[in-house]
């Protein structure tokens, strides 16, 4: 009731709840992906089954908040530079981000090579067990920052249940939208690559302001969405029979002739 009583928590509590929803759309970018390369019978439990292992992994974090903090601890020292095993976490799932979006970018634009090539089709532990590795990542990260913003655990624990609550509730229909636009899904794969190159830089001491990132996405997505209003336009001139525009050349011809 003290906490509730006390503006300033409402504060902290909305301020970490909106930080907590965009740092989860990494994630959701990633299951999302993830899972459209399963079985359409399995997509929506695998989904599911992300989104609630990222919920249990960072409630379970903040109950060893003590634990967390103490990942942030230099733990040895290379060059001058000094490495704690919370810069280590972001380092290994940066690497993995590259090589992970890396592959699937090959895929995409190489198609033939997932029939020729000797890696087997992803099944849904394999799935799974990629799902929960950056789940790890992105949950030590969250919580991390989270600690950063107030003391009080019930306060980080409803935020990170709304910020999940929302991924669940988009995950669905951010799948179908990135299933029905191949180019969104190119465009998503570069945002994983930025997102581990960034992982990669907190990991080596090198901070990078996270509204750069999110304003370079919100852009390039701006972009993208102008690109996708452009072709629907034209596909519903073409359905609807009209003349294509007259070249500026034919024009000027015609012009002459008058």
């Amino acid at each position: 009731m003290q906490l509730a009583a006390d503006p300033t928590v409402w504060a902290a509590l909305a301020t970490l709840v909106v930080m907590e929803v965009v740092l989860g759309i990494d994630n959701l970018i990633f299951i999302s992906i993830i899972t459209n390369k399963l079985p359409a019978a399995q997509q929506q439990r695998a989904r599911r089954i992300g989104i609630g292992l990222a919920l249990v992994l960072r409630l379970g974090l903040l109950g060893t908040v003590a634990f967390i903090v103490q990942l942030t601890q230099p733990v040895f020292e290379v060059f001058g530079k000094a490495f704690s095993w919370r810069d280590l976490i972001l380092i290994a799932g940066g690497l993995f981000l590259l090589w992970k979006a890396t592959k699937e970018i090959h895929e995409s634009v190489d198609p033939d090579s997932e029939k020729t090539g000797p890696g087997a089709p992803l099944g849904f532990s394999a799935a799974i067990g990629q799902i929960l590795l950056l789940d790890l990542v992105f949950s030590i990260d969250s919580i991390i920052t989270a600690v950063g913003m107030t003391e009080h655990v019930p306060v980080m624990m409803i935020a990170v249940i709304a910020a999940v609550t929302v991924m669940l509730l988009a995950a669905d229909p951010l799948s179908r939208f990135i299933a029905h636009n191949p180019t969104v899904v190119m465009l998503a794969l570069g945002f994983l690559i930025m997102i581990g190159m960034v992982l990669i830089a907190e990991g080596f001491g090198a901070h990078v302001p996270k509204g750069y990132i999110y304003t370079a996405m919100a852009f390039s997505a701006g972009v993208e969405g102008l690109n996708m209003l452009a072709r629907r336009r034209k596909r519903a001139r073409a359905g609807q029979g009209e003349p294509p525009a007259p070249r500026i050349d034919t024009v000027q011809k015609r012009a002459g002739r008058a």
